[in-house]
């Protein structure tokens, strides 16, 4: 079998980010890139991309730099996987990242490479006839519980319809994030409490702080130990990315646990919030960390470490099934976030949209990534 192909569609959903602050809701991504890899037999395997859609396109698109041996590393990615074997996804994940390294490393180069390797994997489980969280390793369990992902509400009493709502809806935990958070610490305290009094002593309540609200380790410790009491199963993004140092400040300064990651990219960035951060919860994009082939290794090192690992999953029910199906293959998880918009780019790429039961989503067991690409939707909302 070989590759013949690999594309990226540019996806567009009018008028779906509003503004956070009045947000009763948010309706989704307005742009998406959609990652198609064809075969020769037959056997296509897809992805979704939350990044700047026409950069990644142009990463994927670039023409060949040199016809020497050797040379690659300044190369469009589909020159440099058509004509390759999918099934063999260790090597093509290097392939990609040395042949892209003048340009790549991170950001949009590697965003595509890691949509590419899902895709790669989606090909492999449908080659196979097994789901990847098998190809992965292993099932560790048939569901994971689900965390309703949303934005703070603007006011306390806001905020105590929205858990309303999302208890009515099943879930048994639910992350605020964003919005006026970080703006008005007083007002922080009291949205992170009406929270709490709403869900009740038996859910679980996780914040999102917002890492592009300026902060220093010593104002992100005051942030945390001035919501400490109303116990959240953990505290994210308090921090720039980059500031690991920062983080293992916080981090030994409080008891709550402290999560990162869904900006990281590669094993070796992991590694550095472990080692150097001391983050408690890894929390990988698989569309921005470079893949399953690069999420499987961030399982190890964190089991290795005793960190939890949850991943990022906020744009579309393709991304999320990715993430069951890494979920399904940690021995220890405990979420899988589970984003409560309704546009149609998080709702709608998939024929059969993911349901909760009972607080729960099912782990895929169809081939692949389990899900089918529902590509009236993608040429409805295609716009490169």
């Amino acid at each position: 079998m070989k590759i013949t192909n690999v594309e990226l569609f540019v996806l567009k959903a009018e008028g779906l980010y509003n503004n956070p602050e009045g947000a009763e809701e948010p309706l989704g991504p307005t742009y998406m890139g959609i990652v198609k890899v064809t075969t020769d037999a037959g056997i296509c395997g897809y992805s979704d991309m939350e990044t700047s859609a026409p950069v990644a396109k142009a990463c994927i698109d670039s023409p060949k730099w040199s016809d020497a041996e050797g040379m690659e590393f300044m190369d469009g990615l589909k020159s440099l996987l058509v004509g390759q074997n999918p099934l063999e996804v260790e090597r093509l994940w290097y392939r990609m990242y040395r042949g892209t390294i003048y340009f790549g490393r991170r950001g949009a180069a590697l965003q595509a490479i890691s949509a590419i390797d899902i895709a790669l994997w989606d090909i492999c489980g449908k080659a196979y006839g097994q789901p990847i969280h098998i190809l992965l390793g292993g099932k560790w369990r048939d569901k994971v519980r689900a965390y309703g992902s949303t934005l703070f509400r603007p006011t306390p009493h806001a905020m105590r319809e929205a858990v309303k709502g999302y208890i009515g809806q099943g879930f048994t935990a639910v992350k605020f994030g964003w919005g006026v958070f970080g703006k008005d610490r007083w007002l922080d305290v009291q949205l992170v409490e009406a929270a709490r009094e709403a869900l009740g002593p038996r859910r679980d309540l996780m914040v999102d702080t917002g890492w592009f609200v300026e902060r220093t380790a010593k104002e992100a410790i005051q942030v945390v130990r001035s919501i400490e009491q109303f116990e959240p199963f953990f505290v994210e993004e308090l921090l720039h990315p980059e500031d690991y140092d920062g983080y293992r400040r916080v981090a030994e300064s409080t008891d709550v646990r402290i999560a990162c990651g869904e900006q990281e990219a590669t094993d070796w960035g992991f590694q550095q919030l472990i080692e150097r951060g001391g983050v408690d919860v890894l929390q990988p994009d698989l569309t921005r960390c470079g893949g399953f082939t690069v999420a499987r290794k961030i399982v190890h090192m964190a089991e290795r470490a005793n960190r939890l690992v949850i991943p990022h999953s906020w744009s579309s029910d393709l991304l999320t099934a990715a993430s069951l199906h890494l979920t399904a293959f940690q021995r220890r998880a405990e979420f899988v976030e589970f984003n409560t918009s309704q546009g149609a780019l998080s709702r709608q790429l998939v024929k059969e949209p993911l349901r909760m039961e009972d607080g729960y989503l099912k782990v895929p067991d169809a081939p692949g990534l389990g899900v089918e690409v529902d590509e009236a939707t993608i040429a409805r909302h295609r716009i490169a």
